[in-house]
């Protein structure tokens, strides 16, 4: 199947469609169990919603229990199986209240989508007295899904499961000002799931890195110069999410990513002069307006 999403030109270039077969995606969740994080908004709910129809036991997790009650609803009117846990990743409580709940499902989880994130950007300076800034964001982008999958881990090994984990293209790229929470947390995670893929792999798990760009969702909007920029829709990513689960392909990636990881080590230095330039006039401007 493919779905048309309405691109820009310079959109369709970045984000070609990308395609995958229902059928065999039914026969790939018949009867198994599948856990998404941040199931409320965005990647998560899209997903949701494009599972709707394949006879899989869907289990939507997030903060927002009003959504996912709305959610939840809409999926059991088209014939779906959903069961909804209001949590928040971020705190560790509320993780280890929800394990149990997950743990006594018949037959326990068979697939885990880390979806679930939170993305700052806000400069060093701004931040002097915000430590909250750093703590929050790796506590839901890091220390969540590890929590999380520490105690899944057994039983997605004795299912052959399979993780997928929505990552970014940042992690691979050179570090940008303004970013230093954001971007140190999703790296933690990306690399903690990179050197704990072959031990699932020797094991039967398998697991799948997406990198992604922009996508159009509520984290991108509070960045005003985010909303003109190409971005990815979440229905893409789902449908890209939907044939990871078919093909159990360790990488997806945009095909453009190589040529800005190449970028990235070629004029590592030249990017970095760029950016203390920039950031040097920025400052002396607000100087002269002050």
């Amino acid at each position: 199947m493919f779905t048309a999403y309405k691109y820009s030109f310079p959109e369709l270039i970045l984000f070609p469609p990308i395609g995958f077969n229902e059928e065999r995606l039914r026969e790939r969740l018949k009867g198994k169990t599948i856990l998404i994080t941040g199931a409320s908004f965005g990647i998560g709910e899209s997903l949701a919603y494009k599972l709707a129809n394949t006879g899989v036991h869907l289990i939507l997790v997030a903060r927002t229990a009003e959504k996912l009650n709305s959610i939840k609803n809409k999926i059991e009117k088209q014939g779906g199986y959903v069961s909804v846990f209001p949590a928040d990743l971020s705190k560790p409580a509320e993780v280890a209240a929800l394990l149990p709940i997950i743990h006594q499902l018949p037959g326990g989880v068979d697939i885990v989508v880390n979806n679930a994130g939170k993305s700052i950007r806000r400069s060093i300076n701004d931040s002097l007295d915000r430590q909250h800034d750093f703590t929050r964001t790796m506590a839901i982008n890091y220390f969540g899904p590890v929590q999380l999958l520490l105690s899944l881990i057994p039983v997605l090994e004795k299912n052959k499961g399979h993780v997928i984990n929505i990552s970014s293209v940042s992690v691979l790229l050179a570090p940008a000002p303004y970013w230093a929470a954001y971007q140190a947390s999703k790296s933690a995670f990306d690399n903690w799931f990179r050197c704990t893929s072959p031990e699932l792999n020797a094991t039967g798990v398998s697991t799948t890195s997406i990198y992604l760009p922009l996508v159009k969702t509520r984290m991108i909007a509070p960045t005003a110069k985010y909303q003109k920029m190409p971005a990815m829709n979440p229905d893409h990513v789902a449908a890209i999410i939907c044939r990871a689960i078919i093909n159990k392909r360790r990488k997806y990636a945009p095909w453009w990513l190589v040529f800005g990881q190449l970028a990235s080590v070629i004029f590592r230095y030249p990017w970095e002069a760029l950016n203390t330039y920039w950031l040097k006039k920025k400052l002396m401007d607000q100087k002269q307006l002050s």
